[in-house]
């Protein structure tokens, strides 16, 4: 993690959200916690990193997603030189797909 962003906040934040265990958990805690407009960004940054890890192009992004071009440039930047937190999440995904979901506690 980039070290100007570690925070006693930050790691609280953290803790919080790996304490959910459901979807339905998720929407009560990030609806208290962020506005429409912020999940919305959220959600469409992620949708976007989808898309680029799929492979598909900037055009396609843009017309599926409404992103901008230099959002998806932001997300695809993060994706090669961030700290591959999209990479951790895309590989569990696919594992939890394939049927060897991961045990959590």
């Amino acid at each position: 993690m980039n070290s100007k962003l570690k925070s006693k906040n930050l790691d609280a934040l953290f803790e919080a959200v790996l304490c959910l265990k459901t979807q339905e958990e998720c929407y009560d805690f990030f609806e208290d916690l962020c506005t429409v407009l912020e999940l919305k960004a959220l959600a469409q940054r992620f949708q976007v990193a989808k898309m680029l890890n799929e492979h598909h192009v900037y055009s396609e992004i843009v017309k599926e997603t409404g992103a901008s071009t230099a959002t998806i440039s932001r997300v695809n930047r993060s994706m090669y030189i961030g700290s591959d937190g999209y990479k951790i999440v895309f590989e569990r995904l696919a594992k939890k797909q394939s049927g060897g979901e991961e045990k959590s506690d």
